[in-house]
């Protein structure tokens, strides 16, 4: 298959990364198939991303007529077989558990045709760990999207099977979105900027857990010295806090780490009230005026 092969995208997951993923597929003129467990789940999403698409026309990124000639190119299905039909390449958001994503995968692999890429989108875990139950380990690999409001960059990551010619059409496949692909030569958790945000994230969880001071006071810090817009926990928020608890924990029962148990544990008591954040307005901050978009927040006058 050629870059110009791939004309249709399957979006494994319609949460808040399969929405933006979907739409930005869109948006670059593919055709674009969103499938989750029921049409509940998929209606919410669409009007999701009718929303985003709205906004991005407010702020003259695409024009009224290229968002609703996006939105007609998304359809949203329940069915796996029409699903798979015709599809070229896969990108799965679903929940961060490897055997879900083998599973997913696996099922997918019956239905698609041999020459289907498919690519994850997993934050946290490694594509060896569900490549082969995936059933095409060699075009397999990670496309990982961060917020794409907010960035461009993508990683493109392979496992030890993954061959060469899958790495390739996947960084082409990023670059028809026009994305910034980095590329990987080997797995590695958290990809290059996840890496470092985990530990940023890792560690201002340590302290709000600890008591040493205020989420508000974590992020006012890291504002204030870095001249950033937005701290730790704003950025936890706009991640979904609901994202952020499974990876912390994953790895907290993984590595039976007591700091990172505590800071699941932290994150868990807004997880169960339902403060999820950004997409449920209401995390660490209230939406969609939180704080530290005040000009006052880091001053504190």
């Amino acid at each position: 298959m050629n870059i110009e092969d791939i004309r249709r995208v399957l979006i494994l997951g319609s949460g808040t990364m399969g929405q933006q993923i979907g739409l930005l597929c869109a948006l670059k003129g593919f055709d674009v198939v969103l499938y989750d467990l029921n049409q509940e789940i998929l209606d919410k999403a669409m009007e999701r991303i009718g929303r985003k698409a709205k906004k991005m026309v407010k702020m003259n990124q695409y024009t009224e007529i290229q968002a609703d000639q996006a939105i007609a190119r998304i359809v949203t299905t329940t069915d796996p077989e029409t699903a798979a039909k015709d599809v070229d390449i896969i990108n799965e958001s679903v929940p961060e558990d490897p055997v879900l994503k083998g599973k997913i995968f696996a099922q997918f692999d019956k239905l698609c045709r041999q020459d289907t890429i498919f690519t994850t989108n997993t934050s946290s875990l490694l594509p060896s760990q569900f490549a082969e139950a995936s059933g095409r380990p060699d075009r397999l690999c990670a496309l990982h999207f961060h917020d794409t409001s907010m960035t461009n960059v993508v990683d493109v990551m392979p496992h030890p099977g993954t061959s060469a010619e899958t790495m390739a059409l996947v960084k082409a496949f990023a670059e028809k979105l026009d994305q910034v692909a980095i590329v990987l030569t080997k797995e590695h958790n958290g990809y290059v900027f996840n890496n470092m945000f985990m530990a940023l994230l890792d560690s201002a969880l340590g302290l709000a857990s600890k008591d040493v001071t205020s989420v508000k006071e974590i992020d006012r810090a890291w504002m204030g010295v870095m001249h950033t817009f937005i701290g730790p926990f704003g950025l936890m928020d706009s991640v979904g806090l609901d994202t952020v608890y499974k990876i912390t924990d994953y790895w907290a029962q993984k590595l039976n780490s007591p700091k990172a148990k505590a800071n699941a544990a932290f994150l868990k008591k807004f997880v169960e009230q339902g403060k999820l954040g950004l997409k449920t307005g209401e995390g660490f901050y209230t939406y969609p005026n939180p704080e530290y978009i005040q000009p006052n927040f880091v001053s504190g006058k």
